[in-house]
């Protein structure tokens, strides 16, 4: 019962924070530390991300079948980048080329060191002030119609720092998206749909490369997390969405900044300790 009790819990949270710019992995790390649990670690964590990228091609269906068909249709003019569908469609497979060169260069780093607190501490607070300017300086005036090869490139390249623990994937491709000039709730649904085919990656891989300790010792912990979490993204994306259409992003830049803050506190009272 204590580990289905755990595993709802870790789905609830990652479900929450993984499209809300606040950063899972954080969450994923502090709270089980506050709770005397021990990391779940980058592996599981990857793999209950399946059940969020569940939420975003549930969320998403109706947009997802129009890119893949503007797509085939280019096929066949080859005249790929003025047809809107396509050309959002290839953006986002180009979108994800940084975050999967860097995964696999990083990835010991990134499975490491990088959770350590004081490094998640230190980027929630340096995105959330980043953040805070793109909410001042960006033009916000672009729909997903208006979306450039150039916003797409520069997007998908502020994906790649999503591998640092504490910045958070839909943090820093919703900053790169305003500092471009997308409407905030353009660049949340865009960020979400940048976030499939990295999402998919990520977990596939660790679930083929983890199978058999994450499958034979934690399958139904693993399975009701999953399960969870796409539940509960599926609200988030809803929430962020309809938020972002009428609000800023201010509140999240408080909580992190906030967060950061406490998680330094914590550390330096040895209430937590820093992953070595």
């Amino acid at each position: 019962m204590e580990q289905i009790i755990k595993a709802v819990i870790l789905g609830i949270i990652q479900g929450a924070t993984e499209f809300i710019p606040v950063s899972s992995t954080a969450h994923l790390r502090v709270i089980p530390a506050l709770l005397g649990w021990k990391d779940i670690g980058a592996a599981y964590s990857a793999v209950i991300q399946l059940g969020t990228l569940a939420a975003t091609l549930i969320y998403f269906r109706n947009d997802i079948s129009e890119l893949v068909s503007g797509f085939l249709k280019a096929l066949k003019t080859r005249d790929f980048f003025s047809n809107n569908e396509s050309r959002i469609f290839i953006l986002i497979i180009l979108g994800t080329i940084p975050i999967s060169v860097a995964g696999l260069l990083l990835k010991r780093f990134i499975e490491g060191d990088a959770r350590g607190l004081y490094v998640i501490s230190t980027a929630l607070i340096l995105l959330a002030v980043i953040l805070f300017i793109a909410e001042k300086a960006g033009k916000r005036n672009k729909d997903m119609s208006a979306i450039t090869v150039k916003d797409g490139i520069v997007i998908g390249c502020a994906q790649a720092l999503a591998l640092i623990p504490g910045s958070s994937r839909s943090g820093v491709t919703i900053t790169a998206g305003l500092f471009m000039g997308l409407k905030r709730e353009t660049a949340a649904r865009y960020s979400f749909l940048l976030s499939i085919p990295a999402i998919a990656l990520s977990g596939v891989y660790e679930l083929y490369k983890e199978r058999h300790e994450l499958l034979n010792e934690n399958f139904l912990s693993l399975s009701i997390a999953t399960v969870v979490s796409g539940i509960t993204g599926f609200i988030a994306i809803a929430f962020l969405i309809n938020y972002l259409k009428k609000r800023s992003n201010m509140i999240f830049i408080v909580y992190r900044i906030a967060l950061g803050i406490l998680i330094l506190i914590l550390l330096s009272k040895g209430i937590l300790q820093n992953l070595e």
